[in-house]
């Protein structure tokens, strides 16, 4: 029996050894940011953010732009103020996860766009520092695909696209254009239409349109009736986050408007098992998007001043989620569903709670030593995470071999997410969702469907930690 025991042990040891080296093969996505930073505080915020990340993701620029709340001013010494808290915690981070740059590196990223704004900053002899750095990050001899992650106006993008047309050869300017991928906080001047117009293959997200409340990036800080709140409320965010967490906790600004508006445009480049940034139907902490041609017919004014114009091509653009919630139980099976609720904002607050532990947790890292903090638990699959089925066949999903750093306790909870697969039905669990091993039934199909199961592990730390794995399952027809 012992020698059993030692053979499954060692299995288990290999097992998640080539889990955690896959894992670390994995490269950071690259991003450069465009911020309208002093627009409104929330710019700042998703600054303290994003640093906290500066280890799982590759920062190549930090661009102080314009946008509609900000026409003739750009900020960078608004940035370099944050690099500099950064700069005084950075050594008790890197005692929690390697990988953290130091401020020095930052400060070399920090560039301009020009004080104007929009597309009155686009054009023949319009370049700036900020333009210019996208196009020489762009021709580096890098294979990963470079985010243009913005928080304000786009024009500074749509100066480098202008000068890699007027400059380059059709073959350069479409291979160069092929390794942009755009997220924008909706439209905050008028390039961004002039961008999707003139750049019809190019990769872009986008809730448009002058009304900010139909955007799904707004999930990330709505009220929401029926959910617990807290950790949106200012109260959570002092405690948490702005109060005894050290001087780039400190430097979080109160909120004005609303909470980290911009934080969702890198959001889905944190590697935490769910997100995949290539494919934004799928849903991650960013929300979830599908590619289409939205319809402004009946959209009502709103809180922009950027004017609503037709979309003449396919975007990736609000979805609609059903997300079933689970609450804990106090007594019997630890978890149940109370509600379900329905809408493109779901896609992102559904993950709300766990990214706003995520970042306390971080800001804990900066000035606790590792022993006293905590950190995320480690889901191991027992199976690949892509497996074929016949149709009505049962399968089963397993985490037996799923561990947690800090030798903390941990809740398993599974879940179907059918907006993300091609079958839309909701296919439960047989039995109970919130252990390790999970059963399903495969639907009955008549054609080659597949399907995504999420399962999402918590541990019982302070602040609780999750983790996913997502598990794409094909269901074949029987014929």
């Amino acid at each position: 029996m012992k020698k059993i025991n030692s053979i499954v042990l060692l299995f288990s040891i290999l097992f998640i050894s080539s889990t955690t080296l896959f894992a670390q093969e994995q490269k950071n996505s690259r991003v450069i940011i465009l911020t309208d930073i002093e627009a409104d505080p929330d710019d700042t915020q998703s600054l303290v953010r994003l640093f906290l990340y500066s280890n799982q993701i590759d920062i190549k620029g930090l661009v102080a732009t314009t946008s509609c709340w900000l026409t003739s001013e750009v900020n960078p010494e608004s940035i370099e103020r944050v690099i500099d808290a950064y700069g005084k915690i950075q050594s008790n981070l890197i005692k929690h996860e390697h990988g953290y740059p130091d401020a020095a590196s930052l400060l070399a990223l920090v560039k301009q766009g020009l004080p104007k704004y929009g597309m009155t900053g686009v054009g023949k002899g319009m370049d700036s520092e900020g333009s210019d750095w996208i196009i020489k990050e762009l021709e580096k001899d890098d294979d990963r695909p470079l985010w243009i992650s913005t928080w304000g106006g786009v024009n500074t993008l749509a100066q480098a696209l202008y000068t890699i047309r007027e400059t380059k050869s059709a073959k350069d300017a479409k291979n160069l254009i092929s390794k942009l991928r755009v997220y924008t906080i909706s439209d905050q001047d008028d390039s961004g239409i002039w961008i999707r117009n003139n750049f019809p293959d190019l990769f872009y997200i986008v809730s448009p349109g002058d009304n900010y409340g139909s955007a799904t990036w707004t999930g990330i800080n709505s009220f929401v009736r029926g959910l617990d709140n807290t950790t949106i409320s200012n109260d959570w965010i002092t405690q948490n986050i702005q109060q005894n967490h050290g001087p780039l906790g400190a430097i979080y600004p109160d909120v004005a408007w609303g909470v980290e508006g911009d934080t969702p445009a890198f959001l889905s480049l944190i590697p935490n098992g769910l997100n995949n940034s290539e494919r934004p139907e799928w849903g991650g902490w960013g929300g979830r998007y599908e590619l289409y041609i939205p319809d402004f017919s009946k959209t009502k004014g709103g809180s922009s001043i950027v004017d609503i114009a037709p979309e003449t091509r396919p975007i990736w653009t609000n979805a609609i989620d059903n997300y079933k919630h689970y609450v804990h139980k106090e007594y019997g099976r630890n978890v149940k569903s109370d509600t379900t609720f329905t809408g493109y904002k779901e896609t992102l607050w559904r993950w709300r709670d766990d990214l706003q532990n995520d970042f306390a947790a971080r800001l804990d890292w900066s000035i606790m030593p590792y022993e006293e903090a905590n950190h995320p638990p480690v889901p191991v699959l027992s199976h690949p995470e892509q497996i074929t089925v016949q149709s009505g066949e049962g399968f089963t999903l397993d985490a037996f071999n799923t561990t947690d750093p800090d030798g903390d306790g941990f809740s398993f909870l599974w879940f179907n997410y059918p907006e993300a697969g091609s079958y839309k039905k909701l296919i439960n669990v047989n039995g109970a969702e919130n252990v390790y091993k999970a059963n399903f039934t495969a639907p009955k199909v008549d054609k080659k469907e597949t399907a995504h199961f999420i399962l999402k592990v918590t541990d019982k730390g302070t602040p609780a930690l999750t983790r996913y794995k997502r598990v794409i399952v094909t269901v074949l027809p029987n014929n």
